[in-house]
């Protein structure tokens, strides 16, 4: 079988496959843009509240309508007691898949759920990046034998579900520093979750449809599992003498060191310098500034490889944040999910009001026509 002028792109490397008006990436400068705006002029300035606006409407929302759009997503935090029973009867599941399994039973409860039209899709979106905040929250109370705590009808979003993880408050500081990390994640452009959204939207399904299965692109290790796995490096390396030592074995011995490299940038994440002082803060306020000295440590362990274009990215510093505000490993993964939201539903959106059926080829290498042999010649 003839395989003259086939190309094999594998991983989709370099394929352009539609146009977007959202995420603007150039991997070699280590730029990110939302509609436009710098991510260095938005994260610790805007919030996640105001980015999801932006990112969901296209422009800077005046103060009035940033208002109306906190006030809907504090007036839609609540979930059915149907979908925290569901919850109830899979608390032994992993988060990641807890969390798939509430998305998707939302749906049942979603008048607009099968109107695919971009003004109730955009309802909708907005209704989960309230309700998946309490998804992940309600599960890990449940799970350890506590009463979910009900959603604030006043705290940000960011404080908002730090409170729902035992009902305390967090300071200020905690809750700006959450913030950043949640706008910093709110959207990517078309990674494997975003991409798999788009697949899901472009056969006409509904957004609660396109978001489970984008939770379930992004529980996968090699997408949503970095934080995770640099916490657990942190914590292996135990002290900061260690990390220089421990970096030189684990390349050595074919490893990768968490939290470096990206499958985009080419230079530094612009992501992860607005974490950087944030973790070094919260580990003095949490008086453990240890883990600022590893994380420090091992970036200067890994700089020669930078001229081969690994550098940090933004996952290397958001899983020693999670940790020091007492956050289960497991939980790392769904708090992106929180934050990417936002970018889920706009991306759904545009493939809806460009649709056409995603479907690409795969190269046949499999034997050549032959022909059937019965059962009793085998």
């Amino acid at each position: 079988m003839s395989t003259d002028g086939i190309t094999l792109h594998r991983g989709l490397s370099g394929v352009y496959f539609d146009r977007t008006e959202t995420t603007f990436i150039d991997g070699k400068e280590g730029k990110l843009l939302y509609r436009g705006y710098n991510i260095h002029d938005l994260a610790g300035v805007s919030t996640f509240e105001e980015t999801s606006c932006l990112l969901m409407h296209g422009e800077l929302p005046t103060q009035a309508q940033l208002d109306d759009f906190d006030a809907t997503l504090k007036a839609n935090r609540e979930i059915p007691s149907e979908v925290v029973n569901i919850i109830r009867a899979v608390q032994n599941d992993h988060p990641m898949s807890v969390l798939r399994t509430a998305v998707s039973a939302l749906s049942a409860f979603d008048p607009e759920a099968a109107d695919n039209s971009s003004e109730a899709t955009l309802r909708k979106g907005i209704r989960l990046t309230a309700q998946v905040p309490t998804i992940v929250m309600a599960h890990h109370n449940i799970r350890n034998d506590r009463a979910p705590v009900p959603p604030s009808k006043t705290l940000s979003h960011a404080a908002n579900f730090l409170y729902m993880m035992e009902g305390e408050e967090p300071t200020v500081e905690t809750a700006a520093l959450m913030d950043t990390d949640f706008v910093l994640h709110a959207d990517h452009g078309s990674n494997a979750s975003a991409f798999t959204a788009r697949a899901v939207a472009s056969t006409n399904a509904h957004l609660h449809d396109a978001v489970t299965a984008g939770i379930g692109a992004l529980s996968g290790p090699s997408h949503g599992g970095a934080a995770e796995n640099v916490m657990t490096m942190a914590l292996e390396i135990g002290e900061e003498e260690n990390a220089g030592q421990y970096v030189k074995d684990l390349l050595a011995g074919g490893g990768r060191v968490m939290g470096f490299g990206h499958r985009v940038y080419r230079a530094e994440d612009p992501r992860a310098r607005h974490l950087r002082e944030g973790v070094r803060k919260l580990s003095e306020e949490k008086g453990e500034p240890k883990w600022f000295g590893i994380l420090e440590a091992v970036q200067k362990a890994m700089t020669p490889y930078g001229r081969r274009g690994i550098h940090v990215n933004v996952d290397f510093f958001a899983g020693v944040i999670y940790y020091l505000n007492g956050i289960p490993h497991d939980l790392f993964v769904p708090i992106f999910a929180v934050g990417r939201i936002p970018g889920w539903t706009v991306q759904v959106i545009e493939q809806f009001e460009h649709n056409i059926l995603l479907r690409p080829l795969l190269q046949y290498a499999g034997p050549e026509e032959r022909d059937y042999v019965p059962m009793s010649d085998r």
